[in-house]
């Protein structure tokens, strides 16, 4: 256990189920109340959606385990409202450095362009994480029900709904529900119970995680080793965490006895020969890892959604585990939420599988390649790698080919179903599928930021920019539209006609920096259409209440229930699958 955090224990609670005779009907039932699970909590719940979370455990997790977390995985826990308790402990970088042998072979520098609340990364312990999003849950207790130590043990998984058997110290009841979402981890019990797989690559090699305490004079950066003086032949990667714990990743190579590798006397020499002799530095915690990279070839099942490493699991060379699990987590939420507001068809759901297929696929293909790369298997893999690390020294060009971990970048949905065809002249960055930029703004005299003020619903992004009689009409129009839709607020960037401002859910800007401009390419009456989870879904040069409603009808799957209807197997949504 580590000596710098003390894992709480929640409570356990008897279920009022044991006492009814009845089988209680749930909207929404998480198994899992690891990151993947509580964040999916938070997001429903902050989008009226209640649910029942159950966890067969009563703390956080036990070690450090993943503590990278990218900018966009920032951007929407700020929108979950646990963001900055990540940013207030964590440990802030954007610097890193690639060593080669003896010597250092090239820098980088990932922050962002100016103009971000969030930074390009942080690096925190997983069990604070957990902590916050606990804490957050707690807060929304009216619409969260957390249940620690609660086991499922069996599922029966239908096409109109699936009903699950939960064990307790108490003894055994029952919950139906509408929707069963699964956050059981990478070994997912319920996966089984359901005789589904998890299908990829084993990697053959084993890596020793080491989190040392230790005051050191190395900077807040990312250092990446190849075949250092002091652990030759292998890689060694090093990164600052909260609380002067240090994590440091040992390659170990594929024959080495993971049981004897976790053993301190046998650790304490790999890091006194990396740190030098004169470093003394404590222990906090070990564990000795063989990755893979794998996914189901579908994540629903039914009524059954599969979420976080129970979906798809990386390597975590590019911090692209829990990363790539919050942005999983906000791409259902917004659809699960309409649906069961009656707001969209059941076919949106099937979007969920396509996007995050397609999410998965490309961190997989950069945790394979980045593994690869770490871990050549063949003398001509080696001979490669090697003589691109020489190049990287004086060669810019060669420094792109250096793989220690492409690190997680925002997911772009393109070719997604739900996307506007989009507009020429925009940035390419913030086509139709992109996440949306943050920017610096002024709020009624206040400085604020522009991904506050986006999320949770749809959001038309317009330039009020125009003149008198151009905000006439664009009032006249846009009244109409917000009339009809009730999920949809204005972010108007101004100053503007006082016309536009009178319009009801609607809130003007002022683009403090000029960087949403600069950034979004607006103009005079032009705009954007941001989904719930802050994803471009449409945007036009000239800004038509026709064209908006248009759009969100496609965000929100009329043109899939359409197909839907028409196919010889529909069962009144998604199909069942074996």
């Amino acid at each position: 256990m580590p000596s710098t955090y003390n894992n709480p224990v929640y409570p356990y609670h008897r279920a009022p189920e044991l006492d009814r005779d009845d089988v209680r009907h749930c909207p929404v039932v998480i198994v899992g109340a690891g990151p993947t699970g509580l964040g999916m909590a938070i997001d429903l719940a902050q989008q009226g959606i209640a649910s029942v979370v159950l966890d067969d455990n009563n703390t956080v997790s036990v070690g450090s385990r993943a503590i990278c977390f990218a900018k966009r995985t920032l951007e929407i826990l700020d929108r979950l409202g646990c963001g900055q308790p990540m940013i207030d402990k964590g440990v802030t970088w954007q610097h890193g450095r690639v060593f080669f042998q003896e010597r250092e072979v090239y820098d980088f520098n990932l922050l962002p362009e100016e103009g971000h609340r969030m930074p390009a990364f942080i690096n925190l312990q997983q069990y604070y994480f957990e902590e916050y999003l606990v804490d957050r849950a707690d807060e929304l207790s009216d619409l969260i029900e957390l249940r620690w130590k609660h086991k499922v043990t069996e599922v029966d998984s239908r096409p109109e709904r699936s009903e699950i058997v939960v064990s307790t110290e108490d003894g055994e009841y029952r919950l139906s529900c509408d929707y069963l979402l699964v956050a059981d981890g990478a070994n997912s019990k319920i996966r089984d119970m359901l005789g589904l797989e998890s299908r990829g690559q084993i990697f053959q090699d084993h890596f020793l995680i080491a989190d040392v305490i230790m005051k050191a004079d190395f900077p807040t950066e990312r250092w990446f080793w190849f075949d250092p003086p002091f652990h030759p032949n292998q890689s060694v990667l090093l990164h600052k965490q909260p609380d002067n714990v240090w994590r440091i990743d040992f390659q170990l190579g594929w024959d080495a006895d993971p049981e004897e590798e976790k053993k301190e006397e046998n650790i304490r020499p790999r890091v006194q020969a990396m740190l030098g002799e004169d470093v003394e530095f404590e222990l906090e915690w070990a564990s000795v890892y063989t990755f893979r990279c794998r996914k189901m070839d579908d994540y629903i099942h039914n009524r059954v959604f599969f979420m976080g490493d129970a979906a798809h699991q990386v390597s975590p060379f590019g911090a692209r585990g829990a990363n790539g699990a919050l942005q999983s987590t906000e791409n259902l939420a917004w659809k699960l939420a309409r649906v069961l507001r009656g707001q969209a068809p059941e076919a949106l759901l099937a979007t969920y599988n396509d996007e995050r297929q397609h999410g998965a696929a490309e961190n997989i293909l950069n945790s394979t390649r980045a593994t690869d790369f770490i871990t050549p298997k063949s003398r001509i893999s080696r001979v490669f790698r090697d003589t691109t690390l020489e190049l990287a020294e004086h060669y810019p060009f060669a420094r792109s080919l250096v793989n220690s971990g492409r690190l997680s970048v925002p997911c772009r949905y393109d070719g997604s179903p739900l996307n506007d065809t989009g507009a020429e002249g925009f940035p390419l960055e913030l086509r139709p599928g992109s996440p949306a930029k943050d920017a610096p703004i002024r709020l009624a005299g206040q400085s604020a930021w522009l991904l506050n003020q986006l999320g949770n619903r749809f959001v038309l992004l317009l330039d009020g920019r125009v003149d008198s009689a151009r905000a006439e009409s664009l009032k006249a129009e846009l009244q109409s539209l917000l009339d009809e839709r009730d999920d949809l607020d204005l972010v108007i960037v101004g100053p503007t006609p006082h016309a536009l401002s009178e319009l009801p859910r609607s809130v003007t800007i002022e683009d403090a920096e000029n960087l949403i401009g600069e950034r979004y390419g607006l103009t005079a009456g032009a705009g954007y259409l941001l989904r719930p989870d802050q994803h471009v879904t449409a945007r036009w040069p000239e800004v038509s209440a026709r064209a908006v409603g248009a759009a969100m009808d496609r965000a929100l799957g009329a043109n899939l229930a359409a197909v839907s209807e028409d196919r010889p197997d529909h069962q009144g949504g998604r199909h069942a699958t074996a």
